[in-house]
């Protein structure tokens, strides 16, 4: 393993940052020494921010006391309390954040623009719908079920607004956002309609579900999400580097030897299947898959699609916002809403004042 830096020796390839070159045979990669820095900052808050989630309840307890549950060293109640109902929840928002984060750094690459997230161009509201449909018009509330509407109905969404967004034959990234937007807002209305069409009691329910919360989630919903996500996360790693090629534009990566319609199906459906992970398990979280890309490209000043440092912000992020609808008695999905609304007219003021 190397360091190399702008000052590097002569003869090698100088990047303009100091990076390590870690080589394993044939294989050898460049890591940015300013990402795993912030990777390994963000990974210690995360550590650190769960053990305060986990204190929180009902039933408060200190750090110390939930360290000492986690290695076995407290009472069986103590223990029951933080590792069979607590901890779950903590992984759950984790694994949510992590996912929503992962689903807006495809979209956001795949539109190369930062309003390109699952939330604005309708996809998470097509996720909505299909679950919405197997709620109430099926009756079924298993995660296996709801998570396979939500992937159905965030799937078809996705394939209409492309279909609306081709022009000339291609795929206009703003023309993509614009339709995203007026298809999500369609479909509220209609999630809105199939409401009015069930009894109270059903729609309640699941108007509670839609609002976002990680409330009474436990092993149930943590075991299959966990083991959903990991195959994702096998597929996404497969996808990452075609992805960073597509931002070239398609003739750059057909040169390189990507061919751009495949590449962009998957990633899309990758993308859709992520947000329908997080939605079957949570409900619909809004925000969290448009602001973590951007926050990490900033933190990391990182050019292009961050998968690692995106995932990491993500989950930061979802678990900040648990923590503080725990102190307000919120459920997550109002937290997420209330900070993201802030961000988005931040990043459309941005946006609308570097075109001046």
């Amino acid at each position: 393993m190397s360091v190399l830096s702008p000052r590097s020796a002569q003869g090698r390839l100088e990047h303009g940052y100091r990076a390590l070159s870690p080589r394993l045979g044939r294989v050898s990669a460049l890591l940015p020494l300013r990402t795993l820095v912030i990777c390994g900052i963000l990974a210690l808050v995360i550590a650190m921010l769960g053990l305060v989630s986990l204190g929180l309840g009902t039933t408060p307890l200190s750090v110390a006391e939930v360290i000492d549950a986690l290695r076995g060293r407290s009472e069986p109640q103590v223990r029951l309390l933080v590792v069979g109902w607590r901890l779950p929840r903590m992984l759950v928002a984790v694994l949510c954040g992590t996912a929503l984060a992962l689903s807006g750094a495809i979209f956001q690459s795949l539109t190369r623009n930062p309003l390109g997230s699952p939330d604005v161009i309708g996809f998470s509201s097509g996720s909505y719908t299909g679950a919405v449909v197997v709620m109430l018009l099926l009756g079924s509330s298993r995660y296996l079920d709801v998570a396979a509407g939500a992937l159905l109905g965030g799937c078809a969404t996705a394939a209409v607004v492309y279909a609306l967004a081709v022009s000339r034959g291609a795929v206009a990234p703003f023309r993509l956002i614009i339709m995203g937007i007026g298809v999500g807002a369609l479909l509220t209305s209609l999630n809105s309609g199939l409401m009015l069409m069930v009894d109270v009691d059903t729609a309640m329910l699941a108007a509670v579900w839609g609002a976002g919360s990680l409330n009474a989630l436990g092993h149930d919903q943590l075991r299959p999400l966990a083991a959903v996500l990991a195959v994702m996360l096998v597929l996404l790693v497969a996808v990452a580097a075609p992805l960073r090629q597509l931002e070239l534009g398609d003739d750059a990566a057909r040169s390189l030897g990507t061919r751009p319609g495949r590449v962009r199906m998957g990633a899309v459906v990758l993308g859709v299947a992520l947000t329908a992970l997080v939605t079957a398990a949570a409900g619909p979280i809004s925000f969290v898959a448009l602001a973590a890309p951007q926050i990490a490209r900033r933190l990391v000043r990182g050019s292009g699609m961050q998968l690692v440092p995106s995932a990491l912000v993500g989950a930061l992020v979802l678990l900040a916002s648990d923590v503080l609808a725990q102190r307000l008695g919120l459920p997550v999905g109002v937290v997420t809403v209330s900070v993201g609304g802030g961000y988005l007219v931040w990043l459309l003021a941005t946006e609308f004042r570097g075109r001046r």
